[in-house]
């Protein structure tokens, strides 16, 4: 077995060719090239690594990774990390690393997922109309978007139920209510036929009395009665 480099190890090699996406480097001890891609050549932006460096350059560089692909060892390197004139680290700890492999990881679509906070405020902001925070720590710009909290499933079943039985209890309201207006105009409908009954039976009595007394006014014979009464008065008065 050929000894390797250990990982992030710095040492100087050779340049064995030049390509459009980096140059491969002669290891020294071993018969394995590494590869140094173009964004690793320079801090700055590389379009051609062929004006960076020239075949049989003598760089230094610094190992980053070790990968196995097709049963075959691949090696990475990078020269920006590396004083070339040096050989000093310039990245000791590692950082500068740790960003491009962020950089070079793809994007996560985390839209679909919820946030979930652990403590929600039961207050509203003054500043934006939202609820869950003060004014004072909203960052909304004045004419700008709002953002509001997103409700919780269970949440949004309570919800709907509540505005189910309201709209229940709203039906329900406005049924009785007409019920009680029927009811209300039956009994005025009633109240009036009664009414009317009552006037036209009155009527009819007081019709009834101006007929008799129109008869007993018309009728001037005396009854047998008052017949009687006058032939005694008459029998009773003294002859002179």
């Amino acid at each position: 077995m050929e000894a390797l480099p250990e990982l992030y190890a710095i040492f100087q090699g050779e340049v064995a060719t030049v390509t459009e996406y980096g140059a491969f480097i002669k290891i020294p001890g071993c018969r394995k090239q590494g590869l140094v891609h173009k964004t690793h050549m320079s801090s700055c932006r590389v379009d051609k690594p062929s004006e960076i460096v020239d075949v049989g350059d003598k760089v230094w560089v610094k190992l980053i990774g070790k990968e196995m692909k097709d049963d075959k060892l691949k090696l990475s390197l990078s020269m920006k990390v590396v004083n070339q004139g040096t050989g000093k680290d310039l990245d000791p700890n590692n950082v500068s690393l740790d960003q491009d492999e962020r950089k070079k990881r793809t994007f996560r679509d985390y839209t679909s997922q919820k946030i979930t906070l652990e403590a929600v405020l039961n207050t509203v902001c003054k500043k934006c109309g939202c609820k869950g925070h003060f004014a004072k720590e909203c960052f909304v710009q004045p004419g700008g978007t709002k953002y509001s909290l997103i409700p919780e499933e269970e949440e949004e079943e309570v919800a709907a139920a509540e505005s189910e039985r309201d709209k229940r209890s709203s039906v329900a309201d406005d049924s009785s209510k007409k019920r009680k207006k029927e009811k209300k105009k039956k009994k005025k409908h009633k109240n009036k036929q009664s009414s009317e009954s009552d006037s036209d039976s009155s009527d009819s009595d007081s019709d009834g009395a101006q007929l008799v007394s129109k008869k007993t006014k018309h009728s001037g014979k005396p009854s047998k009665a008052q017949k009687k009464k006058k032939k005694k008065k008459h029998k009773k008065q003294p002859r002179d």
